[in-house]
């Protein structure tokens, strides 16, 4: 698994979001994701959204993932 191949994951199952993965080693990766489908959700729902992207690689090819989930007004905030 690798940062392109996650990245591919998630834009397939959310297609309006921006999205910018890093990994260097294979198994640990951080994922920035800007949605409008986050707004109204709480973090665990958007983290939620996130790994139903990955389905099965979530805790066998991607042992750890961590997660930075906006709404595209709270990325422009930053």
């Amino acid at each position: 698994m690798d940062s392109q191949a996650i990245h591919n994951l998630i834009q397939s199952g959310m297609p309006d979001a921006k999205i910018t993965v890093h990994g260097a080693d294979g198994v640990h990766f951080e994922a920035l994701v800007v949605s409008a489908a986050f707004v109204g959700k709480m973090p665990l729902a958007r983290h939620r959204m996130v790994y139903a992207t990955l389905g099965e690689h979530m805790g066998n090819a991607i042992h750890a993932l961590a997660l930075r989930t906006l709404t595209p007004e709270e990325a422009d905030r930053q």
